[in-house]
């Protein structure tokens, strides 16, 4: 089965399979194309984003951003929550921070929250989604990993890494997905789930 006509059937099928998640990430009951949503958001960017570019750099408060043509592996998931519900996770992840400072990592010897950097970094992401009781078990059943699902791992040289589950699928392993990230040379739709250690798992719905 070719892509188009893999990703046609899985299309299909996303109503009953969106239907059928459990209630996450939020308070609120997700809209049943939630995920669809998102990960069609994060595809977009393939073609567009072509350069890993970790420079850090003063951008606007709230909606701030780098150039659309460069970014790192956060930044596929911060665009994707704006573009498809509209959901800013810098002015988010500041607001949290700030008010629940000692609740997120100290690895960069920060003293207080910063608009520019705070969201863009994978660690502080994945402290902002546990709190809003997004976790899910890191399983090693591929099955667990669904659509618009968020994966963080670590690459070698310790450094984290987030991506985007997507709708697509292996050819190499049934059932495995296809992740949406930028791991160094722009945004693409790679075999990557089980390349790398994986470290935290999150369903964050929109509200």
């Amino acid at each position: 089965m070719n892509f188009l006509s893999r990703r046609a059937v899985l299309q299909v099928g996303l109503a009953s399979l969106a239907a059928a998640l459990p209630v996450a990430a939020t308070a609120e009951t997700p809209k049943p194309d939630w995920s669809l949503k998102l990960v069609e958001a994060a595809r977009s960017q393939i073609g567009v984003t072509l350069l890993y570019d970790p420079a850090y750099v003063g951008i606007a408060y709230p909606g701030g951003d780098v150039p659309a043509e460069r970014g790192v592996c956060s930044d596929v998931v911060i665009r994707a929550y704006r573009t498809a519900f509209g959901l800013d996770l810098q002015k988010l992840v500041h607001e949290d921070k700030r008010a629940n400072f000692a609740a997120y990592p100290k690895t960069w010897g920060m003293r207080r929250a910063d608009t520019n950097i705070d969201h863009r970094r994978v660690l502080n992401l994945a402290a902002y989604f546990r709190r809003r009781g997004a976790a899910l078990s890191v399983s090693e059943d591929l099955v667990d990993y669904r659509p618009g699902d968020l994966v963080t791992q670590i690459l070698p040289g310790k450094l984290p890494h987030i991506a985007v589950v997507s709708l697509a699928m292996s050819d190499e392993v049934q059932g495995r997905p296809l992740m949406i990230h930028n791991i160094g040379e722009g945004v693409r739709e790679e075999d990557t789930l089980s390349a790398f250690e994986r470290t935290g798992h999150f369903r964050f719905a929109p509200r």
